[in-house]
């Protein structure tokens, strides 16, 4: 299973690059070249920069309707180029294409319905846990139950303590901790889903990171599970 990140950037960060400076696109991804998770704004600059075929994406699932992670032009791009959307709602698990796929609600209360998915394709599978903050119960019930190759997980808060966002969102150390609980379960960790105001520069977030056995994703990053 390849796993391609599109975007991972958080909602603060602009739509379009600019010509100069560090700049994530916002959070996307897309599994196997024909898989894309939540059709933000950004999708379709990131096509072009990363010289995806989209006529080989042939599923959409969304995570939820917030505006950095859900964009109607861009899904009528997608969908005008073959694509399909495919709506879950949370519990509910079907085949989409040649992927068994479970969804699972999230702890994101400013978007509800808000999910997370496990996606397997017959031989490995993903957790994809953007947005949201501690995993809910049924979550890790689910990753116990199904051994996860590769957890994506969100990281929108840094290191800055006192946060009121934790409520919705994870901070660093909330991803550690939640790493240390689950990897008996869980073989690798990568974060995602930064915020431009809350994280360090990427090489120094990555680094901080690397020290805990942690990825951290940057736009265009694939993954080989």
């Amino acid at each position: 299973m390849k796993l391609q990140f599109l975007g991972t950037g958080a909602a603060d960060w602009s739509p379009k690059k600019p010509e100069t400076g560090e700049h994530r696109w916002l959070s996307s991804a897309l599994i196997n070249d024909d898989l894309l998770i939540d059709p933000g704004p950004s999708v379709p600059d990131a096509i072009k920069r990363y010289n995806i075929d989209v006529k080989k994406i042939k599923y959409i699932i969304i995570t939820h309707r917030h505006g950095d992670h859900f964009n109607e032009e861009t899904l009528k791009m997608l969908c005008d180029s073959g694509a399909e959307l495919v709506e879950f709602s949370a519990g509910e698990e079907r085949k989409v294409g040649n992927y068994n796929v479970k969804a699972l609600s999230a702890n994101h209360p400013t978007c509800v319905p808000t999910v997370h998915y496990i996606i397997d394709d017959g031989e490995k599978r993903i957790f994809y846990g953007l947005d949201g903050a501690w995993l809910l119960m049924p979550e890790v019930d689910a990753i116990k139950e199904k051994h996860i190759d590769l957890a994506v997980l969100d990281a929108t808060i840094g290191n800055r303590p006192g946060d009121y966002r934790i409520f919705e969102h994870n901070n660093l150390k909330m991803v550690v901790e939640m790493k240390a609980t689950l990897s008996k379960y869980v073989d690798r960790f990568v974060i995602s889903h930064m915020a431009r105001t809350l994280h360090d520069p990427h090489e120094v977030l990555s680094a901080e990171m690397e020290k805990e056995g942690i990825l951290t994703a940057f736009d265009g990053m694939v993954i080989e599970i």
